[in-house]
């Protein structure tokens, strides 16, 4: 009995990550990424204040109902009788009815923030208290990311975790008994259908996590229902090369949006998640109001909340718009999808205006490409991201990837909420065949021209902006003078010299590099600048951690970090630039106890794929 408990532990290999501990079989037969630390750990940072900001809610929610229970009890002390004032309680109680339906003297902007099953929680308990969260994760596999909210997110309540493959239910259960009484008194694993048990379980859970391994799809329709009202869904998409644009017409059917391929692609792909979440939950009277939106490594991941109001929906295509993006220049405009008239106390919805672009491109004179819907209001909510951030740097020992989610965060509290999509500095000069400004002097001369402008977290070199296209265009070309300026006189020009147009004569003459006159960079620089840009340094040239010299982007800790096979497929040397030799040598060593040889190594590769080191 013994021996053949230690030739089953000799299959297995024991993973710490965070306060959990799970067994690992080296067959592959469950998938695990350790790349996805990352997410995890980001997961259960927004799920601590999640709990934190729920329960200040449902306090302030508590306090509101006592005072509307003083001013009640004071009018029936000189009006009507007490009988009738607790029939008229009654009778607003049963008309909630759990919708967060949105009062006429309420802003439609601010939702209902308790649920329906967490008020009924707090009917009959004198003190009021909140039931502890209950979580779903619909998608577990070994578990881990299960165990690790049971085990470090202090009052938390029950966790669901799913899975429809028998060895993947089988190795959760064995992980919650290796992790102790903690793990075994709040998780539990059921072998289900993750669409099947959502839809038999509506408005059931406070926080719902969707992390597939693809397109999360297949499971918005069913997670957006098993959501409480003012609950949470977490969502992972990891197939970017649909998202991105690679395949235009899969991510049509499968999100209802069309991808373009931009630099902000990535942004892109979460905007276009963000509006697949939003069409499924309007299904359902159901709106969603992003927390925070993240792309890092091969995924992107958004936190949403998700409430219930016939009335508040209506506001949804006023956060949808149509992306047009020129194809010779860098170009691209938004087009809404709705807009809304007031007059007095009533709104009225109505479709957008457009187009708002010609047919050709006003800068280049080439055509667009049009892709969307997308989701063009704010992806984060700046109050959420600060709040994150603090809980995660108060608590940096109980984060492995500490330096990373800290990174991202730092760099997503300093983006522009309210601006769509990003441009690329390199891709404006790449156009008009210049060299690139740095960064502070493109930055500071926006900021001069009275716009803002920030960085994002997709992109290290993508900045976000409200200044229209032709003042970005504008700035180009009064550089390009400037730089031309500086080459041909070798010497720095003063301001009058610079607005000086026989210098911008002289430079089409002398361009940093010729083009065709057809080509998008000559038809943008053949026209006079309106805007003449100062390129002083400004103030606010550099965000608060660029000055403070915080890093933001952080290469991988480790070669082959990235996606890894999905569970159950067979681990071949074909693998080595996916897994690395080590793992892959280590996997078939084991099953072989022989060296295995490459087939075909790959041409410059230096690397010896039968090498164990």
């Amino acid at each position: 009995m013994h021996r053949k408990m230690a030739e089953d532990l000799q299959d297995y290999t024991i993973i710490k990550e965070g306060e959990a501990d799970i067994l690992m079989n080296v067959k592959n037969q469950v998938f695990f990424n350790k790349a996805q630390v990352n997410n995890r750990d980001l997961s259960i940072a927004v799920l601590r204040t999640f709990i934190s900001k729920r329960q200040e809610e449902h306090e302030a929610m508590l306090s509101k109902r006592i005072k509307s229970a003083e001013k009640a009890s004071e009018k029936d002390t000189s009006g009507p009788s007490v009988e009738e004032a607790s029939t008229g309680s009654a009778l607003d109680n049963q008309k909630s009815n759990g919708e967060c339906e949105v009062h006429e003297e309420i802003s439609q902007d601010e939702p209902c923030s308790i649920s329906e099953e967490s008020v009924k929680n707090t009917e009959g308990n004198h003190h009021g208290e909140l039931k502890p969260p209950k979580v779903l994760e619909a998608l577990s596999a070994s578990g881990l990311r299960a165990l690790r909210y049971a085990r470090e997110v202090e009052g938390i309540g029950k966790v669901v975790a799913l899975d429809n493959d028998k060895a993947s239910v089988e190795a959760c259960q064995k992980n919650i008994k290796f992790n102790g009484s903690v793990a075994i008194s709040k998780v539990e694993s059921h072998l289900a259908d993750a669409r099947v048990y959502m839809l038999t379980h509506p408005k059931e859970f406070d926080v719902v996590d969707l992390d597939p391994y693809g397109s999360p799809s297949v499971f918005l329709d069913s997670a957006v229902q098993s959501v409480v009202d003012g609950g949470m869904l977490m969502c992972t998409a990891t197939d970017m090369a649909v998202l991105c644009g690679g395949n235009g017409e899969v991510c049509y059917s499968k999100y209802g949006s069309y991808p373009l391929r931009g630099k902000y692609c990535h942004e892109m792909a979460l905007r276009i998640l963000l509006a697949s979440i939003e069409s499924h939950a309007n299904r359902y009277k159901r709106y969603i109001v992003p927390v925070l939106s993240v792309q890092m490594n091969f995924y992107v991941r958004v936190f949403v909340r998700v409430y219930t109001s016939a009335s508040a929906m209506k506001n949804t295509p006023l956060k949808l718009s149509y992306v047009y993006q020129c194809i010779g220049c860098d170009s691209y405009h938004l087009q809404p999808i709705g807009r809304t008239m007031s007059k007095g106390s009533s709104v009225r919805y109505l479709p957008g205006f457009g187009p708002v672009v010609p047919q050709e491109c006003s800068d280049c004179g080439k055509k667009y490409n049009m892709g969307g819907p997308i989701w063009s209001a704010p992806i984060h909510d700046q109050e959420w991201v600060t709040s994150v951030l603090e809980g995660v740097k108060s608590m940096k020992d109980r984060y492995p990837a500490y330096d990373r989610i800290s990174a991202v965060l730092t760099t997503i509290s300093e983006e522009l909420p309210d601006v769509p999509l990003f441009l690329s500095l390199h891709n404006l000069c790449a156009t008009l065949k210049c060299t690139s400004p740095s960064a502070v002097i493109f930055r500071s001369a926006v900021i001069n021209a009275g716009y803002r402008i920030s960085g994002t977290h997709v992109n290290p070199l993508g900045l976000k902006s409200d200044a229209p296209m032709d003042v970005i265009w504008d700035i180009m070309r009064c550089w390009i003078v400037l730089f031309s300026v500086y080459l041909i006189h070798g010497r720095h020009i003063s301001k009058w010299e610079f607005a000086d147009n026989t210098f911008f004569r002289k430079v089409k003459n002398h361009p940093v590099k010729a083009q065709a006159p057809d080509q998008p960079g000559s038809i943008i620089l053949a026209k006079e600048p309106v805007l003449q840009a100062n390129f002083a340094r400004a103030v606010a040239s550099l965000s608060k951690a660029q000055a403070k010299k915080v890093a933001r982007f952080l290469p991988n800790p480790e070669r082959h970090w990235g996606p890894k096979l999905r569970a159950g497929r067979q681990i071949t040397t074909k693998h080595i630039s996916l897994l690395g030799p080590e793992a892959v040598n280590g996997h078939l060593n084991h099953e072989n106890g022989e060296e295995p040889k490459a087939k075909r190594p790959k041409t410059g590769d230096t690397t010896d794929p039968t090498s164990s080191s």
